[in-house]
């Protein structure tokens, strides 16, 4: 396969106008990490923006970080550590899920993508703090949008455009976030669910509390007995957990408040900091599900009291595993592999009795990718402002075409 690397947006520029001249579709590709998700591309020549690394600029007053969109998550995140920030839509780490444990996740993929771990229900996706950037599009045109401060008036905003876009619309080559303190202590209260009990109702009474949440999630007990940690693994049955964070005496009054609310529905303990920390990157990363490898798995995006029934419904016709995160507002499964279409009928199916979702087939073989619709099927209307969208920035269909929807 043919590629280039670029270290500069003139760089990218330049490579984008060479692949129009020549009808040369991009695969666009940073640390990799995000590979296997969306369709397989029908490309031939990777443009690398793994050379576009480093941070510019951060200031930890303005809690605003810039950097190149390849620089590698890690060095983000440890930059903010050692001030005492982080990035608060928690990335998930998917590379043990994908099977790309070899490659590094960088800004630009995690923020192209989305991805937001645990701590969405309070925090909100990365979109949410995506404040500016500067990108080639489909013309091979640099252009700039947003800004870096937190409160900007620049017209439309491309930010929630581009976060969630996958490369199809524009190499990004810079961005600015916006970042915020790091909590000094995290609690975690857990419930070992008897047979029969709904967890659900406890995990919204807990996320309708006033004690702020930013974690809420259920792990059904074939899926707990797989985690790292003691008091989870060793339940026997299904966990519920409620995660509160912040200075310590607030983190540990919240926890403390929260206990006996789920107390009234069994067994309940607290887990301290380090141990709370293990399990919920187990549960953003889907580390749980990551075995067998065989296995397709879907993420999707639902009511949160729909979340059982929908699990269920799948369950009753395909052998899966499942994982409640976002108080049951999103439900990781696992499917077998004698799932022939990685369980997409059934998938859709379900959602579509529970009154929808979104969808998305987050690992499969390629050959399964490639003929089932990876991400939720759009309707016309909507189908049609995509693909108009797709026009405006690409109109070439440079850019990871397809990698999303056929034709786009």
């Amino acid at each position: 396969m043919e590629g280039y690397r670029a270290a500069t947006a003139k760089d990218v520029a330049e490579v984008v106008t060479a692949a129009l001249a020549g009808a040369q579709p991009l695969e666009i590709l940073g640390g990799g990490s995000k590979r296997g998700i969306g369709r397989p591309l029908q490309v031939e020549t990777v443009l690398d923006v793994s050379g576009l690394s480093g941070i510019i600029d951060y200031e930890p007053a303005e809690l605003v970080l810039t950097a190149r969109a390849g620089t590698p998550l890690a060095e983000i995140e440890a930059a903010l550590h050692a001030r005492g920030q982080m990035l608060a839509f928690e990335p998930p780490d998917w590379r043990g899920l994908l099977g790309t444990d070899a490659s590094a996740p960088t800004l630009g993929g995690t923020i192209a993508c989305n991805l937001a771990g645990p701590r969405r229900i309070k925090s909100g996706a990365a979109r949410d703090h995506f404040l500016g950037f500067e990108a080639v599009n489909g013309r091979g045109e640099i252009f700039r949008a947003g800004g870096k401060v937190v409160k900007n008036v620049t017209g439309y905003d491309l930010c929630k455009l581009f976060a969630g876009a996958y490369g199809t619309l524009g190499v990004l080559t810079e961005l600015s976030v916006k970042v915020l303190p790091r909590p000094e202590t995290v609690r975690t209260v857990l419930l070992r669910v008897a047979e029969g009990v709904a967890w659900q109702p406890v995990l919204a009474e807990c996320l309708n509390s006033p004690h702020e949440v930013s974690g809420a999630a259920y792990l059904p007990g074939a899926v707990a007995g797989r985690s790292r940690v003691a008091a989870v693994a060793g339940s026997g049955g299904g966990i519920a957990a409620v995660r509160v964070e912040g200075h310590t005496p607030s983190a540990t009054y919240r926890a403390d408040a929260i206990t006996p609310i789920v107390a009234a529905h069994g067994e309940t303990e607290q887990l301290g900091a380090e141990d709370s920390a293990v399990l919920w990157r187990e549960i953003g990363d889907a580390a749980l599900l990551a075995e067998p490898a065989a296995h397709a798995v879907w993420r999707i995006s639902l009511t949160p009291s729909a979340g059982p029934a929908f699990a269920e419904a799948v369950g009753n016709q395909a052998a899966c595993d499942a994982l409640f995160d976002w108080g049951g507002g999103l439900v990781w499964l696992a499917i077998g592999a004698e799932s022939g279409d990685a369980g997409a009928a059934v998938v859709r199916e379900a959602l579509g009795a529970q009154g929808g979702g979104h969808a998305t087939l987050m690992r499969a073989a390629d050959a399964v990718r490639a003929s089932v619709a990876v991400f939720e099927p759009l309707a016309g209307p909507l189908a049609a402002l995509t693909a108009r969208v797709k026009e405006s920035f690409d109109p070439l269909r440079v850019l990871n075409p397809g990698r999303m929807y056929a034709g786009v």
